[in-house]
């Protein structure tokens, strides 16, 4: 009965994340209401859920002691409900990290290199350009930081509002692209890299043609709608509100501190075994003394102060943080249920076919935030032991699970890229379609049969690669 409500709090929390652009309601609220709400009510009945997941490390935890409903909760909290925490906590610094370093080389000007490349009327050259940029980015921090600094470069130089959402909406599509191929450009990559469900290099191999494939064909069908010339206008003055400005090469610098230091964090982890998100730290903790060093004058001065990233790139942050916090823990209760593990035996039983549950979750993803929909399918599944692969009645069916498995790159390919199929499925989705005002029925007119093409493409791709490789 307790499993029943946990269940009903989940799916009573996916209507409300699906539904969020019309009733408004924040979608890291409900995600933490069901953290919350779903984890009161296990430790309520908490001694039924362990004695059916954990019944020998319970006993071991008693220790020949009576068994209460204090000891349990003791039990719950400190071999249970902190696993999660940990892991999600691990998610959330990583991403906390990654979001700083964009906004310390936004404010300081690093992204103005796009403005000068884009300083066109040229559609063509416009569109590609900072797609190009956005994609290659969002290949190594937060999507949402990204695609809100390209979407404020976008807006600040274009004035036609249609034209804005033609170019906005390939740049959301560039985002997720980008952060799909690659273990820290997607929570969902950060999450399985995290727990040795993937490597790095093998991810990326295997993803980087299917990702670019679902970026660039609806890009160019996109480009086609749009005027040879474009009615832009180039502001005067940066956003950041100062006077001040980094050299060129002091700007290069910091770039390659940032973003080119994300790529030694693969690295880092294979060396260390540590969790990446201390090396995004690492990273961090260099480029913020690096960024004082350059600012020193402007510190003294104390005019620092007057630099600010927008107030909707803060907002936002937060609330992926937030968000991404609480669905981890809420996805982590109903683990603890045992609903995935009877789901997913119902799964293997009626449907036994990965590429059927990637295209299934792909539509999905389209309605309810892409984010939500991979934790769904990565939470049924455990990663299996290579070794024990013959202990399986299915060996082959079971092989998609092990570590470089293919379920793990079709769910992070599938959700990313469906995230894109309407307007309000993903974070960065969602940014636009309120900067902009975009109506779900132009975006489903205009859009979403561009972004389906290169998303079943990507997937034949990405299907033909794991046959033939």
């Amino acid at each position: 009965m307790m499993t029943l409500i946990i269940v009903l709090i989940l799916l009573l929390g996916y209507s409300l994340i699906a539904t969020a652009h019309v009733t408004n309601v924040n979608k890291a609220a409900i995600a933490m209401f069901m953290a919350t709400a779903g984890w009161v009510f296990y430790i309520c009945y908490g001694t039924d859920f362990v004695m059916s997941q954990h019944p020998h490390e319970y006993i071991d935890f008693l220790a020949g002691e009576e068994a209460n409903s204090k000891a349990v909760k003791f039990f719950i909290y400190d071999n249970i409900f902190l696993k999660y925490v940990g892991k999600a906590a691990a998610i959330v610094l990583f991403l906390l990290a990654t979001m700083t370093i964009i906004e310390i080389l936004n404010n300081n000007g690093c992204f103005d290199f796009i403005s000068e490349w884009i300083r066109t009327r040229n559609s063509k050259r416009l569109l590609w350009t900072i797609t190009i940029a956005t994609f290659l980015i969002s290949a190594n921090l937060d999507n949402l930081t990204t695609t809100m600094t390209m979407l404020v470069i976008m807006r600040n130089i274009v004035q036609n509002r249609r034209q804005r959402m033609l170019i906005g909406s390939a740049i959301v599509l560039a985002a997720n692209a980008g952060g799909g191929f690659t273990v820290i450009g997607d929570p969902a990559g950060v999450i399985l890299w995290g727990g040795e469900a993937v490597t790095a290099t093998n991810f990326s191999a295997y993803l980087f043609i299917p990702a670019m494939v679902a970026w660039v064909l609806p890009t160019l069908l996109i480009q086609m709608q749009l005027p040879d010339r474009l009615d832009v206008e180039w502001p005067a003055m940066p956003y950041r509100g100062d006077d001040t400005n980094l050299n060129r090469w002091q700007r290069v610098i910091m770039l390659f501190v940032g973003i080119g230091g994300l790529w030694f964090i693969p690295t880092f982890h294979n060396i260390t075994k540590l969790s990446p998100f201390l090396g995004a730290l690492c990273v961090l903790s260099v480029l913020w003394v690096v960024n004082e060093a350059f600012n020193r004058k402007l510190i003294n001065s104390d005019k620092m102060v007057q630099r600010r990233s927008p107030q909707s790139v803060q907002y936002g942050s937060i609330q992926l943080i937030l968000f991404v916090m609480g669905i981890m823990l809420a996805f982590g209760v109903v683990t603890e249920t045992g609903f995935f593990a009877t789901v997913s035996e119902w799964l293997d039983y009626n449907v036994h076919n990965i590429w059927i549950m990637g295209v299934i979750a792909g539509l999905i993803s389209g309605v309810v935030d892409s984010f939500t929909v991979a934790m769904t399918a990565i939470s049924m599944y455990p990663v299996v032991d290579v070794e024990q692969l013959n202990l399986w009645v299915d060996a082959d069916y079971m092989e998609n699970f092990v570590q470089n498995g293919a379920f793990w790159k079709l769910i992070v390919y599938t959700t990313s890229i469906g995230g894109c199929l309407l307007c309000f499925a993903s974070s960065g989705g969602l940014a636009l379609m309120k900067m902009e005002r975009i109506h779900i029925g132009w975006y489903f007119k205009n859009i979403t049969p561009k972004v389906a093409v290169g998303w079943l493409l990507g997937m034949i791709i990405l299907w033909a690669e794991v046959a033939f490789l």
